[in-house]
């Protein structure tokens, strides 16, 4: 059984709060900025450009994207890390396209993280497809013969409504489509297996629940089968096949390592590589049974102590990823006033309050207090304050 008590003791948690927002930001690891320092005082500064072999730089993306891989049910030399969680997205979904070539629609529901929506805008514009969106409920049904890659976030990043993974990967397959998966609000809050469930590519971030620091590099996984014939056409001197030879032509390098592109953020490495720590000996059923059991405390309490709000959720934990949002008429309000009592959730308009549950440090006693401080604003009406009904640049 996993140690979720040692597992918490593993973060900086900042005295007097509850910190209900880590499918957005997880905390710092207590070590990540020990290594962060020592990767910059023994490695950056002693050893200047030589630490990309001395140190291993130049292979981190490779050897940090093993970590994850055991985190996503992958094999080792699957995943690589580096750049934007768009950029990967850009990749994933351009050589899918690539792949099947006879066809130019992609399918997507409104409830995508809108980045990834953006980024298969812009794509069909320029390779003349058609991107289709539809409601989540509605993907299995518009997925037909002519499509060309059904493109998902398996966890909605505001209801928590999780996708059946294989059985749509199954449906697309039958159809003759290629699946591209966001793992943003997946990786590191319940079980996944792109592998097991036989996708075909799969994406995700590693500043939420994976807790690499705010803008922590993102991963890209690329089924076996497609290693060596997925060609991105964002093409990288990172992901050539030989980039110190200086070729003026393309050649992509073996398997997932054509899927790199920049120079990797190494000290943003050396932090997630820190945080990957907190993982070791971590039951991907331990976890995913830990979640289940916050967001059912969360929901029963909330209900019963919090008129005023309705669950925006599925109640169904099967269907339900690890985070839990409820709606209010001033949700933005009802937040600012739960952050100002040391409850940190988000929202999402235009009327969700968004809590996240991390097994690896929130615990039932988050629970307690977050159920007990929404209830009492709510109960006062302590949130209808001109300063909380201000809107921030981030919310």
């Amino acid at each position: 059984m996993t140690d979720f008590a040692s597992t918490r003791s593993a973060f900086h948690l900042p005295e007097g709060i509850t910190y209900l927002d880590g499918n957005s930001l997880g905390p710092m690891p207590t070590h990540a900025a020990d290594r962060v320092a020592a990767m910059m005082r023994d490695e950056w500064a002693d050893m200047l450009i030589t630490g990309w072999n001395r140190a291993g730089w130049y292979v981190q993306p490779r050897r940090v994207g093993d970590r994850i891989a055991r985190l996503i049910g992958a094999g080792e030399g699957q995943v690589v890390i580096g750049d934007t969680l768009s950029i990967k997205v850009f990749q994933a979904l351009s050589a899918a396209l690539a792949l099947n070539p006879s066809r130019r629609v992609i399918l997507s529901d409104d409830g995508n993280f809108p980045s990834d929506l953006y980024v298969a805008q812009g794509l069909a514009r320029v390779m003349g497809a058609e991107l289709r969106v539809v409601a989540p409920e509605e993907v299995a049904a518009a997925i037909t013969p002519d499509l060309a890659v059904l493109m998902l976030t398996e966890v909605d990043y505001r209801t928590g409504r999780r996708h059946d993974m294989a059985a749509l990967t199954a449906q697309a397959h039958a159809a003759g489509a290629l699946t591209v998966w966001d793992l943003a609000h997946s990786a590191g809050a319940i079980d996944v297996e792109p592998l097991g469930a036989d996708a075909d590519f799969a994406v995700g971030c590693t500043y939420k629940y994976l807790n690499g620091g705010p803008g922590a590099p993102a991963f890209i996984w690329v089924h076996p089968r497609h290693a060596e014939a997925a060609a991105p056409c964002l093409q990288g001197w990172m992901g050539h096949a030989a980039p110190f030879a200086f070729d003026l032509g393309y050649a992509p390098a073996a398997g997932i390592e054509r899927m790199r592109v920049g120079t990797p953020p190494v000290i943003a490495l050396a932090a997630l590589d820190a945080a990957l720590d907190v993982w070791d000996g971590v039951g991907m059923a331990d976890l995913r049974a830990r979640s289940v059991e916050l967001t059912e405390a969360f929901i029963e309490g909330v209900e019963a102590a919090c008129p005023g709000v309705t669950l925006h959720s599925p109640r169904d934990p099967a269907m339900r990823g690890s985070q839990v949002g409820f709606r209010h008429p001033q949700a933005y309000a009802v937040m600012q006033a739960l952050i100002a009592r040391g409850v940190i959730g988000d929202f999402r308009a235009p009327d969700v309050l968004r809590f996240g549950f991390a097994p690896l440090y929130n615990d039932l006693g988050d629970v307690e207090r977050a159920v007990a401080a929404l209830a009492d604003i709510l109960a006062a009406g302590a949130w209808d304050r001109p300063d909380y009904h201000r809107r921030a640049a981030v919310t």
